[in-house]
């Protein structure tokens, strides 16, 4: 049964429950977003989530009974290979189960860098493993991309007949993918729901399959999610769904247009979940809400007056971690508007998919936007194709990268209001200078964040941004977060200051077309990316290093957080003169 805090009514609330929208969402009603022809039409096409729970189009009998005859096989991995919805919902009931109980060892590669990919790769056994390709439309350009990366590289051990035994598809009927997987015979291929978008696709085989494969009931875990659908289509003022949009909408029209995600190490894929689909459903003509995963209350003990806070707290068996996070929860400001949610297992998971899509569709009504489109995740996929086409831009400038020693040339795109810039450091400092209370900061990294101190550095200067400049900070995994947090980021209010970062490989994996390896895919993405906010007017830097090694990334880290430090220090002559 679902549960939350309740403390406040929120207006909006009322007007949900009067205009029935949570039984009109259920009943797939598309006229609920009459305010365009164009969104009544996109509703009209992507509603099929509303029941999947009450009327799962696949059966689940045969989705338990194909996981169970991979374990009887003895197979021991599965590799999901996937982008956006196809992989976000996966990976968080995966991760989130595996410290239960998890009968075979389960990844997820939705990255086009060669090292995270070599990391992945290093310890399977393509004898004992399945791979998972999940693309809706078949026609991904990274799962295509590392599929052929994944086969090029498994056919020094494995026969490509053999190879083609353990591959799996879930893709829409009609796709290339599903053309491609029954010409080479693979093992299976499960058909999507057509009218349930990637981001809505938790509860479809895009998230059951998984969950069967590493040990889920199935049957226990609909149970689960069928008593979310009959609580969040119920017209009524207690409705969860009701609660949470309220609390998002009625906190958004005040000015509080981001809300921080705070949880236990456990609950972050959940995190990630939610980025995408609230990201990516509200943020588009102007509007939107910021999810922000944070980790240090010490950011919030003064209520900043942009934002809300969402609290999940998390199952574990070990009393320290728990108070360790209750404690962290009591420096937050009161002030700042708050909810609070629990997980008990992963069967509960289902709950919370459900209470999310319904909440964020009822946010979609009441803010007047199209919750099922993606509009300029799009633009950026064009942007991105058309630079594999025709080559790349040539950089503002190239400059060697900080400090004394000469480890390589950088190349720096700058967008307009930075144009005069000559210099890294001077372009990141106009950078970080032109951050102001209400922004928020973005760095979009196209870099692995495995190895020693990669993810660290990176870190580093995402807090300090938040730290020094008062400000929602976010770290965003290249390509992952092209199909989240990027259609906001460009959509949505021009609120936003983003630091775009990719590097040569050192080892990089050659492909046979479209791209010449993934690290050019990779930096591609990062090139069209930075583009496409440019086109609209956001304040970005575009950096690509000359390798992506920890201590490259540590000394970029140096860079910002001096910069940080003397922006904090400099005092401006108008105030001098107070």
């Amino acid at each position: 049964m679902l549960s939350g805090d309740m403390e406040k009514l929120y207006p909006s609330a009322k007007t949900l429950v009067k205009e029935c929208v949570a039984s009109r969402i259920h009943a797939k009603d598309a006229s609920l977003y009459n305010f365009s022809e164009q969104a009544q039409a996109c509703a009209q096409e992507y509603m099929g989530w509303t029941d999947l729970a009450s009327n799962p189009p696949f059966p689940l009998e045969q989705i338990q009974a194909f996981a169970d005859s991979i374990i009887a096989q003895g197979l021991k991995t599965v590799l999901l290979i996937g982008q956006g919805g196809s992989t976000q919902a996966p990976m968080t009931i995966t991760k989130y189960n595996k410290p239960d109980s998890s009968r075979i060892a389960f990844r997820t590669l939705d990255s086009d860098s060669p090292v995270r990919m070599r990391a992945l790769l290093a310890g399977i056994d393509p004898r004992t493993t399945l791979f998972i390709i999940s693309s809706k439309s078949g026609g991904t350009i990274e799962p295509r991309m590392a599929l052929q990366a994944v086969r090029d590289i498994m056919a020094d051990k494995i026969a490509p007949e053999e190879m083609t035994k353990h591959l799996v598809a879930i893709t829409d009927p009609g796709s290339d993918l599903e053309r491609i997987a029954r010409e080479e015979e693979w093992a299976a291929v499960f058909s999507g729901e057509t009218t349930v978008g990637g981001r809505f696709s938790a509860l479809s085989v895009f998230g059951l399959l998984p969950a069967a494969l590493v040990g889920i009931d199935l049957q226990e875990f609909m149970k689960h999610a069928l008593d979310a659908e009959r609580q969040c289509s119920e017209d009524a003022i207690d409705n969860p769904a009701i609660v949470l949009a309220a609390f998002l909408y009625d906190n958004y029209m005040q000015g509080r247009n981001k809300f921080s995600f705070l949880t236990q190490k456990r609950g972050r894929v959940l995190g990630l979940w939610i980025e995408q689909l609230v990201a990516e459903s509200l943020g588009k003509e102007g509007q939107g809400i910021l999810p922000n995963i944070e980790v240090d209350t010490l950011l919030l003990t003064e209520d900043p007056g942009d934002r809300s806070v969402i609290t999940y707290l998390t199952k574990t068996d070990l009393w320290d971690e728990r108070r360790n996070f209750e404690m962290s929860l009591s420096y937050i400001d009161p002030a700042i508007p708050r909810q609070n949610y629990k997980i008990n297992s992963v069967e509960e998971l289902a709950e919370h998919f459900v209470l999310w899509e319904y909440a964020i569709a009822m946010c979609g009504y009441l803010m007047k936007v199209c919750p099922f489109d993606q509009p300029d995740v799009a633009s950026a996929k064009a942007a991105v194709l058309d630079i594999l086409r025709n080559g790349q831009p040539e950089p503002n400038f190239t400059e060697n990268f900080i400090g004394p020693i000469n480890m390589g040339d950088a190349e720096v795109r700058l967008s307009q209001d930075f144009a005069n810039q000559s210099s890294i450091a001077g372009a990141l400092r106009a950078l970080l200078g032109s951050i102001e209370h209400g922004d928020y900061f973005a760095l979009n990294a196209f870099l692995p964040f495995t190895g020693e101190g990669r993810r660290e550095a990176l870190e580093s200067i995402r807090h300090g941004v938040a730290e020094k400049r008062g400000v929602v900070s976010c770290l965003e995994v290249g390509p992952r977060y092209l199909h989240s947090t990027g259609q906001l980021q460009k959509g949505g209010q021009n609120i936003g200051v983003f630091l775009i970062l990719s590097a040569d490989e050192l080892k990089d994996i050659p492909l046979n077309n479209e791209a010449e390896s993934l690290g050019n895919l990779a930096k591609a993405q990062a090139i069209g990316d930075f583009e496409t906010l440019a086109e609209r007017g956001r304040r970005c830097i575009h950096l690509h290093l000359p390798d992506n090694s920890g201590v490259t990334l540590r000394a970029l880290a140096v860079i910002v957080n001096n910069l940080l430090e003397e922006l904090e220090d400099f005092v401006p002559v108008e105030e001098l003169c107070e």
